[in-house]
């Protein structure tokens, strides 16, 4: 038996809600996944209804936990909507994850028409 896909869930305050309709649109495959998700974003994603692991907010290091989890080959796909007309302060963190997932070739999706092509392509 195939062991479910581990997914990790990402977004910037200004793309929370637009990340949230993407789970909702994809609820079916969503939830035969194991879902991790930044602080944050795991609890609206956890108002709406999906089960999720949620780990530290992005700024004191939920990125960094993701980017962890990249590197020890424990994760399958990242979406991260990434806001990128704003400024963040923990964007160092971002940087070291998204060099992680290249490094370890893990698809990262972020912006919704590249995560809709990563969704189509997971068989669970």
């Amino acid at each position: 038996m195939e062991k479910s896909k581990k997914i990790a869930l990402i977004a910037h305050d200004g793309k929370k809600v637009e990340l949230v309709s993407f789970v909702l649109q994809h609820k079916a495959i969503f939830l035969k996944c194991k879902i991790l998700a930044t602080g944050t974003t795991g609890s609206h994603l956890e108002e709406a209804g999906v089960p999720v692991t949620r780990l530290l907010s992005g700024p004191i290091g939920g990125d960094a936990q993701i980017a962890a989890k990249v590197a020890e080959k424990e994760m399958d796909a990242v979406i991260f909507f990434r806001d990128p007309l704003d400024k963040h302060p923990h964007e160092p963190d971002v940087q070291m994850l998204m060099r992680l997932c290249d490094v370890h070739n893990v698809p990262l999706a972020t912006n919704p028409a590249t995560a809709k092509l990563i969704m189509t392509s997971i068989t669970v």
